[in-house]
Order: structure tokens, then sequence, then C-alpha cells
């Protein structure tokens, strides 16, 4: 079982930066992909991006490539998403995601564990 906690969220101007963290509880943390995911209200989540167990692969939406950064420190049991250039259209109730798949995924139903999510709110 492993159970994850976010942080980082707030309100930002457009062209600004924040630091999510996802830290996590479990020993196992360290074996499972990760992944973070984004609703806006009156939306479906979207996919925003994953990294492997060890850190060394990575993915991302297009909308926030080159723009975001997905990484983690296991010894610390938390993952991140740096967000740069943010924009009004990230404004989002951000969840991280652990995955018992042994690999990177973009598919949220094959998450297993979920936060409960951090706002974002990005004004222009």
């Amino acid at each position: 079982q492993v159970q994850l906690v976010e942080s980082g969220g707030g309100l930002v101007q457009a062209g600004g930066s924040l630091r999510l963290s996802c830290a996590a509880s479990g020993r196992t943390f360290g074996f499972y992909p990760m992944g973070w995911f984004r609703q806006a209200p009156g939306k479906e989540r979207e996919f925003v991006a994953a990294v492997s167990w060890s850190g060394g692969s990575t993915g991302y939406a297009d909308s926030v490539k080159g723009r975001f950064t997905i990484s983690r420190d296991n010894a610390k049991n938390t993952a991140y998403l740096q967000m740069n250039s943010l924009k009004p259209e990230d404004t989002a109730v951000y969840s991280c995601a652990a995955s018992r798949l042994g690999y990177v995924t973009r598919i949220s139903s094959e998450y297993d564990y979920w936060g409960q999510g951090t706002q974002v709110t990005v004004s222009s």
C-alpha cells in the first residue's frame, strides 16, 4: 500500500513557476512508476507527466513539454513536478499517482494509488 500527499500548489502569475511535491509512504515507493495528472473544472482528467521507478525514463504531454520537468528522489520517497512558464490554461487540480506496472504509462486507469490533489491557479 502506498499513500501519496501532494503539496506546493498555489496562485501564480502567467510566466511564473511552481514546484509540486508528492510525498509517499511505504518502503516500496522506489519500485513504482509515478505520474502527474491534472483536472480543470468541467474537463476530464488529463495526463501531464510520468517517470520510471529509476528516474531514467520520462514522458510528457505535448502541452507541457519543454516547460514542465518530472523527477523523483527515492531516498526521500518524493516525486516532483517543476512547472515553468506557466499559462492560465495550466490552471487545474494536480494529482500524483503511483502505478504497480513496471513501465511508464499515460493511462490514468493503470495507476493504482492517488493523492488528494493540489490546486494550481495561474492568473493572466
